[in-house]
Protein backbone atom coordinates (compact mmCIF):
# COMPACT_ATOMS: atom_id res chain seq x y z
CA UNK A 1 0.00 0.00 0.00
CA UNK A 2 2.63 2.53 0.55
CA UNK A 3 4.62 1.57 -2.43
CA UNK A 4 1.36 2.30 -4.41
CA UNK A 5 0.77 5.58 -2.68
CA UNK A 6 4.27 6.45 -3.41
CA UNK A 7 4.14 5.38 -7.17
CA UNK A 8 1.15 7.96 -7.38
CA UNK A 9 2.87 10.83 -5.77
CA UNK A 10 6.62 10.17 -7.61
CA UNK A 11 5.76 7.71 -10.14
CA UNK A 12 5.68 8.24 -13.92
CA UNK A 13 3.00 10.58 -15.13
CA UNK A 14 0.52 8.25 -16.16
CA UNK A 15 0.50 6.71 -13.08
CA UNK A 16 -0.16 10.09 -11.23
CA UNK A 17 -2.90 10.81 -13.03
CA UNK A 18 -4.86 7.76 -13.10
CA UNK A 19 -8.68 8.19 -12.56
CA UNK A 20 -10.18 6.87 -10.23
CA UNK A 21 -13.77 6.82 -11.39
CA UNK A 22 -16.13 6.34 -14.25
CA UNK A 23 -16.80 10.48 -14.48
CA UNK A 24 -12.64 11.09 -14.57
CA UNK A 25 -12.00 7.99 -17.45
CA UNK A 26 -11.09 9.69 -20.68
CA UNK A 27 -12.38 7.57 -23.89
CA UNK A 28 -13.99 4.26 -24.23
CA UNK A 29 -17.58 5.92 -24.99
CA UNK A 30 -18.95 3.12 -26.69
CA UNK A 31 -18.37 1.12 -23.69
CA UNK A 32 -18.88 2.80 -20.75
CA UNK A 33 -20.93 6.18 -22.05
CA UNK A 34 -23.87 6.76 -20.28
CA UNK A 35 -26.37 3.84 -20.84
CA UNK A 36 -23.55 1.76 -22.60
CA UNK A 37 -23.33 -1.98 -20.70
CA UNK A 38 -20.13 -2.16 -19.49
CA UNK A 39 -20.75 1.08 -17.54
CA UNK A 40 -24.09 -0.69 -15.94
CA UNK A 41 -22.05 -3.60 -15.31
CA UNK A 42 -19.88 -1.57 -13.06
CA UNK A 43 -21.76 0.67 -11.77
CA UNK A 44 -24.44 -1.69 -10.45
CA UNK A 45 -21.54 -3.93 -9.12
CA UNK A 46 -22.71 -6.97 -11.45
CA UNK A 47 -19.90 -9.84 -11.47
CA UNK A 48 -19.13 -11.02 -14.62
CA UNK A 49 -15.94 -12.66 -16.26
CA UNK A 50 -14.82 -10.09 -18.64
CA UNK A 51 -11.85 -10.01 -21.00
CA UNK A 52 -10.47 -6.23 -22.38
CA UNK A 53 -8.86 -6.76 -25.46
CA UNK A 54 -7.25 -3.53 -27.41
CA UNK A 55 -4.14 -1.81 -28.15
CA UNK A 56 -1.36 -0.38 -25.60
CA UNK A 57 -2.63 2.84 -23.64
CA UNK A 58 -6.09 2.73 -24.62
CA UNK A 59 -7.10 2.24 -20.60
CA UNK A 60 -7.73 -1.61 -20.27
CA UNK A 61 -5.82 -1.33 -17.19
CA UNK A 62 -6.94 1.94 -15.99
CA UNK A 63 -10.52 0.83 -16.51
CA UNK A 64 -10.05 -2.38 -14.09
CA UNK A 65 -8.41 -0.53 -11.34
CA UNK A 66 -11.52 1.65 -11.25
CA UNK A 67 -13.51 -1.79 -11.06
CA UNK A 68 -11.50 -2.28 -8.13
CA UNK A 69 -12.25 1.13 -6.26
CA UNK A 70 -15.95 0.57 -7.15
CA UNK A 71 -16.57 -3.08 -6.25
CA UNK A 72 -17.55 -4.73 -2.87
CA UNK A 73 -15.64 -7.86 -4.33
CA UNK A 74 -12.36 -8.88 -3.00
CA UNK A 75 -9.84 -7.56 -6.14
CA UNK A 76 -6.36 -9.19 -6.62
CA UNK A 77 -4.49 -8.78 -9.87
CA UNK A 78 -1.19 -10.46 -11.01
CA UNK A 79 0.61 -9.88 -14.59
CA UNK A 80 0.96 -12.69 -16.55
CA UNK A 81 4.45 -12.27 -17.72
CA UNK A 82 5.69 -13.08 -13.72
CA UNK A 83 3.01 -15.45 -12.27
CA UNK A 84 2.60 -19.02 -12.34
CA UNK A 85 0.38 -22.21 -11.94
CA UNK A 86 1.06 -22.18 -8.40
CA UNK A 87 0.10 -18.80 -7.91
CA UNK A 88 -2.73 -19.03 -9.05
CA UNK A 89 -3.97 -21.84 -7.20
CA UNK A 90 -3.03 -19.92 -4.03
CA UNK A 91 -5.10 -16.85 -5.20
CA UNK A 92 -8.43 -19.56 -5.94
CA UNK A 93 -7.65 -21.26 -2.91
CA UNK A 94 -7.75 -17.92 -1.00
CA UNK A 95 -10.84 -16.94 -2.79
CA UNK A 96 -12.33 -20.63 -1.63
CA UNK A 97 -12.04 -19.51 1.52
CA UNK A 98 -13.08 -16.07 1.84
CA UNK A 99 -16.21 -17.36 -0.35
CA UNK A 100 -16.59 -19.55 2.65
CA UNK A 101 -15.86 -17.32 5.83
CA UNK A 102 -18.09 -14.27 4.60
CA UNK A 103 -19.56 -14.99 1.36
CA UNK A 104 -17.57 -12.52 -0.43
CA UNK A 105 -16.45 -12.65 -4.02
CA UNK A 106 -12.80 -12.22 -5.36
CA UNK A 107 -12.23 -10.12 -8.90
CA UNK A 108 -8.88 -11.45 -10.20
CA UNK A 109 -7.52 -9.14 -13.12
CA UNK A 110 -4.89 -10.49 -14.96
CA UNK A 111 -2.66 -8.02 -16.86
CA UNK A 112 -1.50 -9.60 -20.88
CA UNK A 113 -3.62 -12.87 -20.09
CA UNK A 114 -2.38 -13.59 -23.76
CA UNK A 115 0.80 -14.06 -22.26
CA UNK A 116 -0.45 -17.06 -20.09
CA UNK A 117 0.40 -20.46 -21.39
CA UNK A 118 -2.19 -23.27 -21.99
CA UNK A 119 -1.40 -24.94 -18.60
CA UNK A 120 -1.75 -21.81 -17.12
CA UNK A 121 -5.32 -21.20 -19.01
CA UNK A 122 -6.44 -23.94 -17.75
CA UNK A 123 -5.66 -24.07 -14.17
CA UNK A 124 -8.09 -20.87 -14.33
CA UNK A 125 -11.12 -22.79 -16.12
CA UNK A 126 -12.87 -24.55 -13.32
CA UNK A 127 -12.57 -21.60 -10.82
CA UNK A 128 -14.21 -19.27 -13.69
CA UNK A 129 -16.60 -22.26 -14.57
CA UNK A 130 -17.91 -22.60 -11.14
CA UNK A 131 -17.94 -18.60 -10.55
CA UNK A 132 -15.25 -19.10 -7.26
CA UNK A 133 -13.25 -16.10 -9.12
CA UNK A 134 -14.78 -13.58 -11.82
CA UNK A 135 -11.61 -13.07 -14.05
CA UNK A 136 -11.04 -9.79 -15.67
CA UNK A 137 -8.11 -10.15 -18.60
CA UNK A 138 -6.57 -7.40 -20.62
CA UNK A 139 -4.72 -8.31 -23.80
CA UNK A 140 -3.29 -6.29 -27.06
CA UNK A 141 -3.47 -9.63 -28.76
CA UNK A 142 -6.71 -11.38 -30.93
CA UNK A 143 -8.09 -12.93 -27.93
CA UNK A 144 -9.18 -15.41 -30.43
CA UNK A 145 -6.00 -16.48 -31.21
CA UNK A 146 -4.10 -15.81 -27.82
CA UNK A 147 -6.88 -17.66 -25.30
CA UNK A 148 -8.21 -20.70 -25.36
CA UNK A 149 -11.64 -21.74 -26.37
CA UNK A 150 -12.76 -23.27 -23.41
CA UNK A 151 -11.50 -19.60 -21.20
CA UNK A 152 -12.81 -17.56 -24.15
CA UNK A 153 -16.44 -18.88 -24.10
CA UNK A 154 -16.78 -17.99 -20.22
CA UNK A 155 -15.63 -14.37 -20.65
CA UNK A 156 -17.54 -11.42 -21.98
CA UNK A 157 -15.52 -9.39 -24.75
CA UNK A 158 -15.27 -5.75 -24.85
CA UNK A 159 -12.67 -4.53 -27.60
CA UNK A 160 -11.38 -1.14 -26.74
CA UNK A 161 -10.79 0.87 -29.58
CA UNK A 162 -7.14 3.64 -29.67
CA UNK A 163 -8.38 6.89 -27.95
CA UNK A 164 -8.97 9.69 -30.46
CA UNK A 165 -6.75 12.85 -30.86
CA UNK A 166 -9.66 14.30 -28.90
CA UNK A 167 -9.54 12.28 -25.86
CA UNK A 168 -6.08 12.20 -25.69
CA UNK A 169 -6.00 16.42 -26.10
CA UNK A 170 -8.04 15.91 -23.20
CA UNK A 171 -6.12 13.78 -21.24
CA UNK A 172 -2.85 16.27 -21.44
CA UNK A 173 -4.58 19.51 -20.38
CA UNK A 174 -5.81 17.88 -17.44
CA UNK A 175 -2.63 16.55 -16.93
CA UNK A 176 -0.85 19.64 -16.50
CA UNK A 177 -0.88 20.76 -13.03
CA UNK A 178 0.49 17.49 -12.00
CA UNK A 179 3.32 17.67 -14.65
CA UNK A 180 5.66 19.40 -12.58
CA UNK A 181 5.95 22.02 -9.73
CA UNK A 182 5.88 24.48 -12.50
CA UNK A 183 3.05 25.97 -14.30
CA UNK A 184 3.19 24.56 -17.66
CA UNK A 185 2.11 25.99 -20.66
CA UNK A 186 1.10 23.87 -23.73
CA UNK A 187 0.81 25.73 -26.93
CA UNK A 188 -2.15 24.34 -29.39
CA UNK A 189 0.16 23.29 -31.67
CA UNK A 190 2.24 21.88 -29.01
CA UNK A 191 -0.55 19.58 -27.94
CA UNK A 192 -1.91 18.45 -31.69
CA UNK A 193 0.91 17.14 -31.93
CA UNK A 194 1.65 14.91 -28.79
CA UNK A 195 -1.78 13.71 -29.06
CA UNK A 196 -1.15 13.45 -33.41
CA UNK A 197 1.89 11.10 -32.70
CA UNK A 198 0.63 9.19 -29.55
CA UNK A 199 -1.38 7.04 -32.12
CA UNK A 200 -4.02 6.83 -29.82
CA UNK A 201 -1.89 5.60 -27.02
CA UNK A 202 -2.32 7.70 -23.63
CA UNK A 203 0.52 6.28 -21.71
CA UNK A 204 2.66 7.50 -24.80
CA UNK A 205 1.28 10.65 -25.08
CA UNK A 206 1.76 11.45 -21.13
CA UNK A 207 5.53 10.61 -21.15
CA UNK A 208 6.06 12.44 -24.49
CA UNK A 209 4.31 15.39 -21.95
CA UNK A 210 6.51 14.49 -19.57
CA UNK A 211 9.65 14.55 -21.24
CA UNK A 212 9.02 17.48 -22.90
CA UNK A 213 8.64 19.65 -19.37
CA UNK A 214 12.06 18.25 -18.22
CA UNK A 215 13.94 19.49 -21.43
CA UNK A 216 13.18 22.92 -20.94
CA UNK A 217 14.28 25.41 -17.85
CA UNK A 218 11.63 26.95 -15.97
CA UNK A 219 11.12 31.18 -16.96
CA UNK A 220 11.99 33.26 -14.27
CA UNK A 221 8.29 33.47 -13.38
CA UNK A 222 8.41 29.72 -12.48
CA UNK A 223 6.75 28.80 -16.03
CA UNK A 224 7.98 26.26 -18.91
CA UNK A 225 6.43 26.87 -21.90
CA UNK A 226 6.09 23.26 -24.47
CA UNK A 227 5.76 24.87 -28.18
CA UNK A 228 5.82 23.15 -31.40
CA UNK A 229 9.40 22.19 -31.66
CA UNK A 230 9.92 20.86 -27.88
CA UNK A 231 7.20 18.63 -28.47
CA UNK A 232 9.22 17.41 -31.72
CA UNK A 233 12.12 17.01 -29.40
CA UNK A 234 10.07 14.85 -27.02
CA UNK A 235 8.38 12.49 -29.25
CA UNK A 236 11.67 12.68 -32.04
CA UNK A 237 9.34 13.02 -34.72
CA UNK A 238 8.98 16.28 -36.92
CA UNK A 239 4.92 17.54 -37.70
CA UNK A 240 3.78 16.44 -40.86
CA UNK A 241 1.23 18.56 -42.44
CA UNK A 242 -2.07 16.39 -42.09
CA UNK A 243 -5.05 16.43 -39.63
CA UNK A 244 -6.82 12.95 -39.03
CA UNK A 245 -10.23 14.96 -38.56
CA UNK A 246 -9.94 17.22 -41.36
CA UNK A 247 -9.66 17.81 -45.10
CA UNK A 248 -5.60 16.79 -44.95
CA UNK A 249 -7.10 13.37 -43.85
CA UNK A 250 -9.70 12.77 -46.33
CA UNK A 251 -7.45 14.37 -49.44
CA UNK A 252 -4.19 11.65 -48.68
CA UNK A 253 -6.68 8.74 -48.41
CA UNK A 254 -8.29 10.24 -51.15
CA UNK A 255 -4.55 10.13 -52.93
CA UNK A 256 -3.32 7.03 -52.15
CA UNK A 257 -6.73 4.69 -53.03
CA UNK A 258 -6.99 6.69 -56.73
CA UNK A 259 -3.24 5.70 -57.04
CA UNK A 260 -3.87 2.35 -56.26
CA UNK A 261 -6.72 2.43 -58.70
CA UNK A 262 -4.76 4.43 -61.29
CA UNK A 263 -2.39 1.31 -61.01
CA UNK A 264 0.56 3.55 -59.64
CA UNK A 265 2.69 2.00 -56.61
CA UNK A 266 5.42 4.72 -56.25
CA UNK A 267 2.72 7.41 -56.38
CA UNK A 268 0.67 5.00 -53.71
CA UNK A 269 3.91 4.51 -51.33
CA UNK A 270 4.49 7.93 -51.10
CA UNK A 271 1.01 8.42 -49.76
CA UNK A 272 1.54 5.71 -47.55
CA UNK A 273 4.58 7.34 -46.33
CA UNK A 274 2.65 10.28 -45.82
CA UNK A 275 0.13 8.92 -43.91
CA UNK A 276 2.00 6.44 -41.98
CA UNK A 277 4.43 9.09 -40.40
CA UNK A 278 1.63 11.36 -39.64
CA UNK A 279 0.47 9.03 -37.30
CA UNK A 280 -2.27 7.44 -39.25
CA UNK A 281 -3.91 4.74 -37.82
CA UNK A 282 -2.64 1.77 -39.74
CA UNK A 283 -5.54 -0.62 -39.53
CA UNK A 284 -7.73 2.71 -40.98
CA UNK A 285 -4.60 2.38 -43.94
CA UNK A 286 -5.18 -1.87 -44.02
CA UNK A 287 -9.09 -1.45 -43.85
CA UNK A 288 -8.78 0.75 -47.14
CA UNK A 289 -6.45 -1.93 -49.25
CA UNK A 290 -9.44 -4.22 -48.32
CA UNK A 291 -12.03 -2.19 -49.83
CA UNK A 292 -9.98 -1.64 -52.83
CA UNK A 293 -8.82 -4.97 -53.29
CA UNK A 294 -12.84 -5.86 -53.90
CA UNK A 295 -13.62 -2.50 -55.35
CA UNK A 296 -11.15 -1.52 -58.32
CA UNK A 297 -9.38 -5.14 -58.71
CA UNK A 298 -11.99 -7.52 -58.04
CA UNK A 299 -12.28 -10.94 -59.99
CA UNK A 300 -9.23 -9.34 -62.45
CA UNK A 301 -7.02 -10.25 -59.98
CA UNK A 302 -8.80 -12.58 -56.99
CA UNK A 303 -5.60 -13.28 -55.18
CA UNK A 304 -5.55 -9.10 -54.35
CA UNK A 305 -8.22 -9.82 -51.79
CA UNK A 306 -6.40 -12.68 -49.91
CA UNK A 307 -2.95 -10.14 -50.49
CA UNK A 308 -5.46 -7.04 -48.67
CA UNK A 309 -6.45 -9.21 -46.09
CA UNK A 310 -3.69 -11.25 -44.75
CA UNK A 311 -1.85 -7.59 -44.66
CA UNK A 312 -5.00 -6.72 -42.52
CA UNK A 313 -4.26 -9.33 -39.74
CA UNK A 314 -0.21 -8.88 -40.45
CA UNK A 315 -1.03 -5.52 -39.22
CA UNK A 316 -2.85 -6.47 -36.28
CA UNK A 317 -0.16 -8.68 -35.17
CA UNK A 318 2.39 -6.47 -35.39
CA UNK A 319 1.42 -3.15 -34.87
CA UNK A 320 4.15 0.13 -35.57
CA UNK A 321 6.73 0.11 -37.42
CA UNK A 322 6.60 -3.13 -38.52
CA UNK A 323 3.19 -2.69 -39.47
CA UNK A 324 4.41 -0.74 -42.64
CA UNK A 325 5.98 -3.36 -44.62
CA UNK A 326 3.11 -5.71 -45.07
CA UNK A 327 1.07 -2.07 -45.93
CA UNK A 328 3.73 -1.50 -48.60
CA UNK A 329 3.45 -5.09 -49.79
CA UNK A 330 -0.35 -4.92 -50.32
CA UNK A 331 -0.25 -1.56 -51.25
CA UNK A 332 2.02 -2.66 -54.21
CA UNK A 333 0.62 -5.57 -55.30
CA UNK A 334 -2.71 -3.66 -55.55
CA UNK A 335 -1.45 -1.25 -57.09
CA UNK A 336 0.37 -3.68 -59.87
CA UNK A 337 -2.42 -5.38 -60.92
CA UNK A 338 -5.13 -5.77 -63.06
CA UNK A 339 -8.10 -3.58 -62.14
CA UNK A 340 -12.23 -4.36 -62.62
CA UNK A 341 -14.92 -2.80 -60.81
CA UNK A 342 -17.89 -4.92 -62.07
CA UNK A 343 -18.19 -6.69 -58.92
CA UNK A 344 -18.40 -3.67 -57.30
CA UNK A 345 -20.74 -1.98 -59.81
CA UNK A 346 -22.61 -5.04 -59.88
CA UNK A 347 -23.42 -5.30 -55.93
CA UNK A 348 -24.83 -1.31 -56.64
CA UNK A 349 -26.94 -2.43 -59.18
CA UNK A 350 -28.70 -5.22 -57.51
CA UNK A 351 -28.68 -3.11 -54.46
CA UNK A 352 -31.30 -0.95 -56.32
CA UNK A 353 -33.05 -3.63 -57.99
CA UNK A 354 -33.97 -5.22 -54.78
CA UNK A 355 -34.83 -1.75 -53.25
CA UNK A 356 -37.75 -1.25 -56.33
CA UNK A 357 -38.60 -4.92 -56.24
CA UNK A 358 -38.20 -6.29 -51.93
CA UNK A 359 -41.64 -8.77 -52.39
CA UNK A 360 -40.49 -11.07 -54.78
CA UNK A 361 -40.47 -14.56 -53.24
CA UNK A 362 -38.28 -17.21 -53.68
CA UNK A 363 -39.02 -19.69 -56.74
CA UNK A 364 -40.64 -23.27 -55.36
CA UNK A 365 -38.03 -25.12 -57.01
CA UNK A 366 -35.15 -22.84 -54.79
CA UNK A 367 -36.68 -23.30 -51.56
CA UNK A 368 -35.32 -24.80 -48.38
CA UNK A 369 -35.73 -28.70 -48.30
CA UNK A 370 -33.78 -29.66 -45.51
CA UNK A 371 -36.77 -30.04 -42.61
CA UNK A 372 -39.47 -32.98 -42.61
CA UNK A 373 -42.36 -31.58 -44.24
CA UNK A 374 -40.45 -29.28 -46.85
CA UNK A 375 -41.61 -31.91 -49.64
CA UNK A 376 -45.20 -31.74 -48.45
CA UNK A 377 -44.77 -27.95 -49.23
CA UNK A 378 -43.61 -28.65 -52.69
CA UNK A 379 -39.89 -27.00 -51.67
CA UNK A 380 -37.45 -27.90 -54.23
CA UNK A 381 -40.14 -29.78 -56.73
CA UNK A 382 -38.35 -29.46 -60.02
CA UNK A 383 -35.24 -28.21 -58.76
CA UNK A 384 -32.27 -30.01 -60.92
CA UNK A 385 -29.08 -30.92 -59.18
CA UNK A 386 -26.26 -29.06 -61.66
CA UNK A 387 -23.75 -31.71 -60.68
CA UNK A 388 -26.03 -34.63 -62.33
CA UNK A 389 -25.30 -32.49 -65.87
CA UNK A 390 -22.07 -32.24 -67.94
CA UNK A 391 -19.74 -29.35 -67.33
CA UNK A 392 -21.70 -29.33 -63.92
CA UNK A 393 -24.32 -26.79 -65.50
CA UNK A 394 -27.90 -26.97 -66.17
CA UNK A 395 -29.64 -23.77 -67.74
CA UNK A 396 -32.57 -23.18 -65.17
CA UNK A 397 -34.21 -19.97 -63.84
CA UNK A 398 -32.66 -18.86 -60.44
CA UNK A 399 -34.52 -15.50 -60.25
CA UNK A 400 -37.72 -14.93 -58.74
CA UNK A 401 -40.87 -15.91 -61.13
CA UNK A 402 -42.30 -13.70 -63.68
CA UNK A 403 -39.02 -11.07 -62.78
CA UNK A 404 -36.87 -10.59 -66.39
CA UNK A 405 -33.48 -12.06 -65.81
CA UNK A 406 -31.04 -8.70 -65.10
CA UNK A 407 -27.63 -8.36 -66.13
CA UNK A 408 -25.82 -7.37 -63.16
CA UNK A 409 -22.14 -8.76 -63.44
CA UNK A 410 -20.23 -7.53 -66.31
CA UNK A 411 -16.69 -8.90 -66.44
CA UNK A 412 -14.16 -6.77 -67.90
CA UNK A 413 -11.29 -8.07 -70.93
CA UNK A 414 -8.95 -7.32 -67.68
CA UNK A 415 -6.50 -10.28 -66.12
CA UNK A 416 -8.37 -13.37 -64.61
CA UNK A 417 -12.14 -12.03 -65.60
CA UNK A 418 -11.56 -12.47 -68.99
CA UNK A 419 -11.98 -15.86 -68.66
CA UNK A 420 -14.81 -15.58 -66.31
CA UNK A 421 -16.21 -13.38 -69.52
CA UNK A 422 -15.52 -16.26 -71.41
CA UNK A 423 -16.94 -18.85 -69.10
CA UNK A 424 -20.50 -16.76 -68.76
CA UNK A 425 -20.47 -16.07 -72.44
CA UNK A 426 -20.49 -19.54 -72.58
CA UNK A 427 -23.47 -20.40 -70.08
CA UNK A 428 -25.61 -17.34 -71.35
CA UNK A 429 -25.61 -19.29 -75.05
CA UNK A 430 -26.76 -22.06 -72.81
CA UNK A 431 -29.57 -20.29 -71.08
CA UNK A 432 -30.50 -18.97 -74.58
CA UNK A 433 -30.87 -22.56 -76.77
CA UNK A 434 -32.34 -24.00 -73.50
CA UNK A 435 -35.01 -20.30 -73.40
CA UNK A 436 -34.08 -19.45 -70.10
CA UNK A 437 -32.10 -15.99 -71.53
CA UNK A 438 -33.74 -13.74 -73.38
CA UNK A 439 -29.87 -11.70 -73.72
Amino acid sequence: MREEEELKKHGPLAMRVRPRNLAEFVGQKHLVGPGKVLRRIIESDVLLSLLFYGPPGCGKTTLAEIIALETNAAFVRVNAVSSSVSELRKIIEEARQRLAADGRRTILFIDEIHRFNKAQQDALLPAVERGLIVLIGATTENPYFSVNAPLLSRLRIFPFEPLSEADIKELLLKALPKVSSHTIELTDEAVGHLALMANGDARAALNALELAAALVKPSPENKIIIDLQLAEEAVQRRAVIYDRDGDAHYDVISAFIKSIRGSDPDAALYWLARMLEAGEDPLFIARRLVISASEDIGNADPHGLLVATAAAEAVRMLGMPEARIPLAQATTYLASAPKSNAAYRGIEEAMTLVKKRSGDRVPLHLRDTSFSGAKKLGHGQGYRYPHDYPQAFVAQNYFPEGMKRPRLYRPKNQGYERTIKERLAHWHSLRRQAGEDSD
